[in-house]
């Protein structure tokens, strides 16, 4: 929904006025499945992508707020931590994103994950799955800083003694995922363009050949959508969060009390 609520020269046909019209319209024109076409390579890239993600983050959280405050709960060392993290999970997951939104595109002319990645890679290169990376990292590192920060301040405010508390992990989460993602939507309607190279839109501004760059993005979002350009599909990417890090956080949460509980009671 997103990908295609965040199209800037939609074809009449995939044009949607709400998050819900926009589901509802999909399902009944191009079947109940189609929502979720491109999730089984979003799936395969997510497991290693969030294990390196959370190791990075705990490892880099703990030494950095030693440092900067004598091991108390630093919001800088949070939002560091969660940056350098970025940086390996999005090595992973950038090109499983192009493959998904390349699929989720309205008509789009990739009918399976491989055969999409065939494609791309021989008319475009290899290249065309990092085209967005620096984009991706310009969106996802205040992204996941902000995440990261709500997510330890609220951690604070409901849950001060740090105990494994699923509700508070919840909430906290799904809290973090909705400041984080509204904060940072003009920057992801700038890398959906670069990773779909949407044609009507591309053509209508004259613009020939690929699109690069996330300056170029920018000024290409303005010249069709204007300031209101940035926020399209901004509904549709909170909602799609909110549960997202919610469900993160509490696996995450309960995987660390598990496996730290299980270690303490070996010692003893």
């Amino acid at each position: 929904l997103q990908t295609r609520m965040q199209s800037l020269q939609p074809d009449p046909k995939a044009q949607y006025r709400s998050v819900y019209e926009a589901l509802k319209k999909i399902v009944l024109t191009e079947g109940f499945w189609r929502p979720l076409r491109g999730i089984n390579v979003t799936m395969l890239g997510a497991g290693p992508a969030h294990a390196m993600y959370f190791a990075c983050y705990e490892k880099m959280k703990k030494s950095l707020s030693e440092t900067l405050q004598h091991g108390g709960n630093s919001h800088l060392a949070n939002g560091i931590a969660g940056s350098v993290a970025t940086l390996l999970h999005d090595a992973v997951m950038n090109p499983a994103e192009v493959v998904k939104q390349r699929m989720q595109m309205f008509n789009s002319p990739y009918k399976s994950v491989l055969g999409c990645i065939r494609t791309v890679q021989k008319m475009e290169g290899f290249s065309a799955f990092y085209r967005s990376y620096t984009t991706q990292l310009t969106m996802n590192i205040p992204f996941q800083a902000i995440h990261f920060i709500t997510y330890e301040f609220m951690q604070e405010q409901i849950n001060s003694h740090r105990e494994y508390n699923p509700r508070s992990h919840i909430v906290s989460g799904a809290i973090a995922g909705a400041v984080a993602a509204a904060a940072t939507t003009p920057l992801d309607v700038c890398k959906t363009l670069l990773n779909t190279q949407e044609n009507m839109a591309l053509s209508s501004v004259n613009i020939s050949g690929h699109l690069s760059g996330m300056v170029n993005a920018f000024k290409t979002v303005y010249q069709l959508g204007g300031i209101s350009g940035y926020f399209r599909g901004v509904q549709a990417r909170v909602i799609y969060q909110m549960p997202s890090t919610a469900i993160a956080w509490s696996v995450y949460e309960f995987f660390k009390y598990f496996l730290t509980k299980h270690k303490l009671e070996k010692r003893t």
